[in-house]
């Protein structure tokens, strides 16, 4: 059977809110910070939503501190439905799948404070939970004609970059990757079509790509750009986040047609 690339939901926590955030903003100034959209719903609505419809491989993302509670939240709505990123790190990773989740994500965890990537630590936090409850995310800036992978809310550029090669050296310790393209996360304007084929043409992981996601054309975009290896997140543009470009139950037509 042919792959299909399917919708994968989201739920982004910022000081205890579900929000959209324009990823790039994400400093340490409030003043900077850029937000599409702050809900007034918890974040067990939208992991009771997921459930309902059946969307599998969503993930949960912490964006800073004073978030764990909306967290814990979902994963109880979505036992076993939703992945979790935010924090993770070697001594505090078994906690959250025993909360519910059934990966956890890593990515500042697996760098020091300069942006070395240290393979100790992903050791450490595969002798933890094994590579099969690992995501490692890779989300990343755009530098030229490549993309280096980016930490602490993808403000620090890391010395590691995307490569066949980088995912190659990588594929044995995770299940999954989920690679955010920063640059263009949460503008609505377009996905990075580059970085969505360099993907596909690797395909050796299940791979997830977040960014810049505006319309429902952009799944069928990913679906032709990376052979239907790559998954789509979108968020800013879902009408259950104040978008307008797409409509969640098209999404969930989308995923039930495969």
């Amino acid at each position: 059977m042919d792959q299909r690339t399917r919708f994968r939901p989201c739920i982004d926590l910022h000081e205890g809110r579900v929000k959209q955030i324009v990823g790039g903003t994400l400093g340490s100034a409030s003043e900077s910070l850029r937000t599409n959209f702050e809900s007034a719903l918890p974040s067990s609505w939208y992991a009771g939503l997921y459930a309902k419809d059946e969307l599998c491989g969503g993930h949960v993302i912490k964006l800073g501190p004073g978030n764990d509670e909306a967290a814990l939240s979902a994963l109880a709505a979505y036992p076993g439905g939703l992945q979790i990123g935010g924090g993770i790190a070697p001594g505090n990773a078994t906690p959250w799948l025993a909360a519910g989740a059934s990966h956890v994500i890593a990515t500042s965890c697996l760098f020091d404070a300069a942006g070395h990537f240290q393979e100790n630590r992903l050791a450490a936090l595969v002798a933890e939970v094994g590579p099969e409850r690992l995501v490692i995310d890779l989300s990343c800036r755009r530098r030229g004609d490549s993309w280096i992978v980016a930490m602490n809310r993808w403000q620090t550029l890391t010395d590691l970059q995307i490569t066949e090669a980088t995912l190659d050296a990588l594929a044995s310790s995770c299940a999954e990757f989920l690679i955010h393209a920063a640059d263009v996360e949460g503008k609505c304007e377009g996905i990075d079509e580059d970085l969505v084929a360099l993907l596909g043409e690797w395909g050796g992981r299940p791979l997830t790509y977040a960014g810049g996601a505006a319309s429902l054309a952009d799944l069928e975009r990913v679906q032709r750009l990376s052979n239907g290896r790559v998954d789509l997140t979108i968020g800013s543009a879902l009408d259950i986040f104040g978008g307008t470009g797409v409509n969640y139950a098209d999404c969930v037509a989308h995923n039930r047609s495969r």
